[in-house]
């Protein structure tokens, strides 16, 4: 905290105003005073911070833009989608004025100043009552516990049509479940999807939100929700499930027997938004996905005329897009999708976006006549626009110096490689390793995923991820498009066999991992 501090300009937090809120993991209260305590020790002028330390990422960031006039920036005590606990992972982000997760500017000089800190300024002041709303003052400096749902829900209200979204949950004939995976938005489930679009009760599952999220691991995917995707795959299942992770900016989205890849799920959301969710009805300003993400957001942005990006993995590289006017709707294939109504990517909204096109597409149905379902909108999607069969292989907790030693065999297997090389069936277009020019302030990100694309538009891709504290997590993935309407209905896993064996031949992973099975497979 300390170090972040040294690292931003004085007249960015001096008698201002910052916004706290964590995801409610294990050490968030006991951090919280901490935090509040080298603020204040600091100079800042005020925190906000949600009742009990509770405000989901982005919730956070629609404080700080809501109230953008007074807050500087805010802090996120979350480790994200990984599980918390004890023996768990804590971790803490910094958003700036415009909500969004602060650059590698200033994360660069974070990490600098935490190598040569000599001293940290605290104030010796009381801890803060969290669980009563209202201002506590310290002479100059002053604490306001704040609602952490009410200015986020007032946003949701001004972005979809909630009377449209309750005209379909209040039917006999449409069953709802949100699994919160006892996380942040297990505060944020009943105050919207029950009280204001009047679900059931019953409908949210792991409502509460718990240090360690139920010895869980608050990953929305078909490993880690595995409760949902029974309950979505049972006979007599309910018609529409989605599930949030640990700090509320990930979703999950399944139909009845029927999984929503996340790369799908943007680009629907994109090609219905502007007929089925009022913040989008002037029109959308263009579209953007991460570059591992499937390209069937491309095709939706060439179909509608919009403006097309694709960026490396991480969502700052959207908020520069957004803040200059250039991009709507975006989404990562890590079950990451948003818009530009705040800076990060947001759990509920995308729930609230994918229950507004099934009502949209449901207004005018009396009982008993057939609803169009969640795979119904998908298939019709497809046949439009065809189909990208997608997969997502996760080697969790490997071995660091065998997954950094794959990656550098495989840099240099790119930079040896030539258009028109056979891989097996497949012809070589092109291999790289993934570099980013911003169109918007010239900064350059290098080193983002060994790609090898193929002449018929598949796609391989591997990458490292940082987002766990144990090992390294590598990622691989499989893409093919299908224009074929007959073949839509394959299983992804049987369509992309040949590409998913000829990436764990050509990065010989086994070799230098010794692993033989991933850990999750998406």
């Amino acid at each position: 905290m300390q170090a972040l501090f040294n690292s931003l300009p004085p007249e960015d937090y001096k008698n201002g105003v910052l916004a706290l809120g964590g995801d409610g993991r294990y050490f968030n209260r006991e951090a919280a005073q901490i935090i509040i305590k080298i603020a204040a020790g600091n100079g800042v002028g005020k925190i906000l911070v949600g009742r009990e330390g509770i405000m989901s990422t982005p919730a956070v960031s629609a404080v700080i833009r809501k109230r953008k006039a007074s807050a500087n920036g805010g802090f996120i005590m979350s480790a994200s989608h990984n599980p918390g606990g004890p023996e768990y992972d804590w971790g803490i982000k910094f958003n700036y004025s415009s909500g969004q997760p602060a650059p590698e500017s200033i994360t660069d000089k974070i990490y600098g100043n935490t190598l040569s800190i000599s001293e940290i300024k605290t104030a010796e002041i009381p801890d803060v009552d969290l669980s009563r709303l209202g201002v506590t003052k310290y002479g100059n400096f002053s604490v306001e516990v704040i609602d952490p749902v009410s200015d986020y829900l007032e946003l949701m209200e001004s972005v979809f049509d909630f009377q449209l979204i309750r005209s379909l949950l209040s039917r006999s004939d449409f069953r709802f479940v949100f699994d919160a995976m006892h996380a942040v938005t297990g505060a944020y489930a009943k105050p919207i999807f029950v009280d204001k679009l009047e679900a059931s009760l019953d409908s949210i599952s792991n409502g509460v939100p718990l240090e360690d999220f139920g010895h869980g691991h608050p990953d929305p995917n078909l490993t880690y929700a595995k409760d949902l995707v029974n309950t979505m795959y049972s006979e007599n299942g309910p018609d529409f499930g989605a599930a949030s992770d640990g700090d509320g900016d990930r979703n999950m989205i399944l139909g009845k027997k029927f999984f929503v890849t996340p790369s799908d799920s943007v680009a629907i959301i994109a090609a219905n938004a502007q007929e089925a969710i009022p913040y989008f009805r002037s029109g959308t300003k263009g579209l953007a996905r991460s570059m591992p993400t499937s390209g069937a957001l491309d095709r939706v942005a060439e179909k509608l005329s919009l403006n097309f990006f694709e960026v490396p993995t991480g969502w700052k590289f959207f908020g520069n897009l957004m803040d200059a006017g250039k991009l709507s709707i975006c989404g990562e294939e890590s079950f990451g999708t948003g818009s530009d109504h705040i800076r990060e990517k947001d759990g509920i909204w995308a729930v609230l976006a994918w229950l507004s096109i099934i009502a949209y597409r449901n207004k005018d149905k009396k009982p008993g006549e057939k609803l169009a379902s969640v795979s119904d909108v998908v298939k019709e999607h497809w046949a439009t626009y065809g189909r990208n069969f997608f997969s997502r292989y996760d080697y969790e907790e490997c071995e660091s110096e065998g997954a950094n030693k794959m990656i550098e065999y495989l840099r240099d297997l790119v930079s040896k490689s030539k258009e028109g090389e056979k891989y097996g069936n497949y012809v070589l277009k092109f291999a790289d390793d993934f570099s980013y020019t911003d169109p918007v302030d010239g900064s350059v990100a290098s080193k983002q995923g060994v790609r090898f694309v193929f002449m018929d538009g598949s796609r391989i891709i591997f990458r490292l991820s940082g987002t766990g504290s144990a090992g390294a997590t590598i990622r691989i993935y499989i893409e093919q498009f299908e224009p074929d309407v007959s073949k839509h209905d394959m299983d992804a896993q049987v369509a992309l066999k040949p590409l998913i064996d000829l990436a764990l031949s050509v990065s010989k992973l086994k070799d230098f991992t010794g692993r033989e099975k991933p850990t999750v497979i998406t």
